[in-house]
């Protein structure tokens, strides 16, 4: 229970109206559908532990409810573990570990919906909203995606075209294609990221989120306790939570995750997954130092710890020593490894892969073929032929040159024109920046304002709560002049705040 001396004030600044959504047509009571609202944002850390919330009021005018259906949900809320209500104190938000996730609380993030006799029966998740808009401003951040315009796609499709020509069904084994698909592909891991793997350690699919899906299917069950980093990945999250785990937070800092905190929660409870971007952190885009890392495996061992290791950005590092994937240095299996190259080629012919042990990826693999029967064996041979010739190195050094020179124009329209309001590192690594705001302000308000002077902000790259005010800015979608235009919109938008 919270006593006087560790409450934690209300954040008057928590966008509430950004997550709690009412619809007039769904079926659920609004006090549920509040109540789904809530869930949500605690699991995905948008109302960290010891919140205090604004009174029922004051919250009634801000999401525009009836104050007694406000008051019915936040009961429900109590009897779930996610709050604790004190009369004379006000309400405040339990941490992950003293949610009650039991069958009950499942059935409420998993509601069965009938709204009329005549109508369909289905289950709703309230954990797997998309939380992805659609903006058509002519200036858009993003969180850190690739500029299409620098992929090759005439040389993709010369070889596509080449391919299909010569593809002849009754003549090509689809299996054997596959097969020396992932021997080319773990050859280039094995070079690129010194994994030591054979095919046999290798799964691939079309994209990246597949790999966490089906990963998390086949490792979580129902009531497993699973450790993320504290802010960490929203669609990993839901992912988490809709398996039935129990989400705890560990902090990161400068130097990564802290495993003098990850350590203390392993000591005190049964974890069985630890899922973490270490090379390259989202959101912050920090990596876990050496000495971190080699704790980690480690601790890893002593508690039978199974390490999900997500490289989603390895390929964009701008350094000359870059930083290996845990999975690099593991001798003990319990690293799985996912990575992407979705980052590295057009829209279509990116690809997610698991590094596993073989056992693992026959599991994986089983799943994946009630997804889809079969493998786009075309796709895979002009993939296998950009690895075997040696295009994709010069790819990626020609684009990371690119990429290099377009994160230090960044670095200096931020210092130029923000550099009053902001702190930041310029990343050695990745396509984003993390700004953390000196003044606080408030993002929600800032987002609108940035929209009215033809800028988006997704909600997805805003961070905020009582300590941490901070937005995540991808740069390598923008050349110099879209950039010089966006920043100064967001430098001017962030005046008019205060003025």
């Amino acid at each position: 229970m919270y006593t006087s001396s560790d409450k934690m004030d209300s954040p008057v600044q928590i966008p509430f109206n950004s997550f709690v959504t009412i619809d007039k047509a769904d079926a659920n009571p609004v006090y549920l559908q509040i109540t789904f609202s809530f869930i949500k944002a605690i699991q995905l850390g948008l109302l960290p532990e010891g919140t205090k919330l604004p009174g029922t009021r004051i919250l009634c005018k801000l999401i525009k409810i009836n104050r007694n259906t406000l008051i019915k949900a936040f009961h429900e809320l109590e009897a779930q573990g996610f709050i604790e209500i004190f009369p004379s104190r006000g309400v405040f938000v339990l941490s992950s570990q003293k949610h009650d996730k039991s069958a009950g609380v499942l059935n409420l993030s998993r509601k069965i919906v009938s709204s009329q006799a005549n109508e369909l029966s289905f289950v709703r998740s309230a954990l797997l909203e998309n939380p992805t808009e659609i903006s058509d401003l002519p200036l858009q951040f993003n969180d850190g995606m690739p500029d299409q315009s620098l992929m090759l796609y005439d040389t993709l499709a010369r070889l596509y075209v080449s391919k299909l020509k010569h593809h002849n069904p009754k003549n090509n084994n689809s299996q054997l294609i596959h097969v020396n698909f992932k021997k080319q592909l773990s050859n280039f891991l094995n070079l690129s990221r010194n994994l030591r793997i054979s095919a046999e350690n290798l799964f691939s699919t079309n994209s990246h989120e597949i790999c966490l899906y089906l990963i998390f299917k086949i490792l979580i069950s129902p009531g497993d306790k699973v450790v993320v980093a504290a802010p960490s990945y929203y669609l990993s999250n839901m992912t988490i939570s809709d398996s039935g785990a129990e989400i705890i937070s560990v902090p990161v800092d400068d130097d990564g995750l802290k495993i003098e905190s990850l350590r203390q929660i392993c000591a005190g409870q049964q974890i069985k997954i630890l899922y973490l971007t270490s090379v390259y952190h989202y959101p912050t885009t920090v990596s876990l130092n050496a000495k971190r890392r080699i704790q980690l495996l480690e601790l890893a061992e002593e508690f039978s710890l199974i390490i999900v290791e997500d490289d989603y950005e390895f390929d964009f590092h701008f350094d000359n020593n870059p930083v290996l994937p845990l999975a690099a240095l593991n001798t003990n299996s319990n690293v799985i490894y996912v990575g992407s190259l979705a980052r590295s080629l057009p829209a279509g012919f990116g690809y997610g892969f698991v590094s596993a042990p073989e056992s693992f990826i026959i599991e994986l693999e089983k799943h994946h073929k009630i997804l889809s029967a079969g493998v786009d064996n075309i796709k895979e041979q002009v993939l296998t032929s950009w690895i075997e010739n040696g295009e994709i190195h010069r790819v990626l050094k020609k684009s990371k040159k690119i990429y290099r020179q377009r994160r230090d124009w960044f670095a200096g329209l931020l210092t130029e024109q923000l550099g009053a309001h902001i702190m930041f590192i310029t990343p050695s690594r990745g396509l984003a920046f993390w700004i953390e705001w000196a003044d606080h302000p408030n993002l929600a308000k800032l987002k609108k304002k940035c929209a009215e002077n033809g800028l988006f902000l997704p909600k997805i790259s805003l961070y905020q709560n009582r300590n941490l005010t901070a937005t995540r800015l991808g740069f390598g979608n923008f050349d110099y002049a879209e950039m010089k235009a966006a920043i100064n919109i967001l430098a001017n938008s962030v005046d008019s705040l205060d003025n």
